[in-house]
């Protein structure tokens, strides 16, 4: 989804972004706005990055569907009020509603539902580390189900970044802080995301802002997801204190609504030297889940992420 901006829906960036720091990039230099955009996408990586080693902390003391539905009611809340009571967006209409829920269900029910369950039976890093190869996936899914030409270097860089996955994740196959299932739900849920990227892409949103997408598409993703949440919702499981109540809010706000929020500003700034800041999220992942979850780093995880980045970068140099 992060690579599948049109210009059409930057414009509430500068009532959201670019209206937090308009007084100092206005009356700035050529440095001070190259110094801002230079935070943003540090930022912007350690915030996407986060998201597996909150995940992780939030599954010490609650759920994973728990997570997921508070997750995205907040989110998506934010998202709404913003775009409807704040910005006077207009709701959606019609045939829109089913787009948005079809989007929802892919991209936040399936992906995120999945992704929050291998959580349990992979490190963080390694959650990082498969969230970057869905560039390749995308290009992978285009190529079978589109009937667009599927390139031999396409294949290999797939190859590439699964032997990187499974590389960085061997020594924590050996010590189980991972799990065969694990990873092939982490597959699982690439799949689903790289389908929602595409579904996105080639839907006729007649008009509609991307911030009025996302805040419904996320919220009825927490809807479609709530009925599994009751069902298998334990009170002992779940702990309501200041580690999960500060996990949720860190994803709902600061990965679902902050990051993509910087990605937005990066993109307006500069298009085409934004997609840099992806590669550093593995970087960022692998550092905080060290620092927060006492992970190991090791020679395997080094070699395995260098082969993940190495696929995501040829495979994007082929594209352009």
């Amino acid at each position: 989804m992060l690579n599948r901006i049109r210009n059409k829906d930057l414009g509430w960036i500068s009532s959201w972004c670019n209206s937090l720091c308009y007084f100092s990039v206005m009356h700035a230099g050529p440095s001070a706005k190259k110094n801002l955009s230079l935070g943003a996408g540090l930022l912007f990586s350690i915030l996407w990055s986060s998201a597996s080693t909150a995940t992780k902390i939030g599954l010490q003391v609650l759920q994973p569907f728990t997570i997921c539905v508070v997750r995205f009611f907040t989110a998506g809340t934010v998202m709404i009020i913003i775009s409807h009571l704040i910005l006077r967006q207009r709701l959606p209409k019609g045939r829109q509603w089913g787009q948005i829920a079809i989007y929802g269900l892919l991209a936040n029910t399936i992906y995120l539902g999945l992704y929050v369950i291998a959580m349990r039976q992979v490190s963080a890093g390694l959650g990082s580390l498969a969230v970057a190869t869905s560039p390749v996936f995308i290009n992978l899914i285009s190529a079978i189900f589109l009937r667009q030409r599927l390139r031999p270097v396409t294949i290999f860089c797939l190859f590439l970044c699964m032997g990187g996955v499974v590389i960085a994740a061997w020594p924590l196959l050996r010590n189980s802080s991972a799990t065969p299932f694990g990873l092939l739900l982490l597959l699982i849920s690439m799949v689903a995301y790289s389908i929602s990227v595409l579904y996105f892409s080639r839907t006729d949103w007649r008009g509609l802002t991307r911030l009025t997408i996302n805040g419904w598409q996320v919220f009825l993703g927490g809807v479609f997801l709530l009925p599994a949440m009751l069902y298998v919702y334990q009170t002992g499981l779940n702990v309501w204190g200041i580690r999960g109540l500060g996990a949720i809010g860190w994803l709902a706000i600061m990965v679902s609504v902050a990051a993509v929020s910087l990605w937005l500003f990066l993109l307006h700034e500069d298009a085409e030297r934004s997609s840099f800041w992806l590669f550093l999220c593995p970087v960022f992942g692998f550092i905080l889940s060290n620092i927060f979850t006492h992970e190991p780093l090791t020679l395997f995880t080094l070699a395995g992420m260098l082969l993940v980045l190495g696929g995501i970068y040829w495979q994007q140099q082929v594209k352009k």
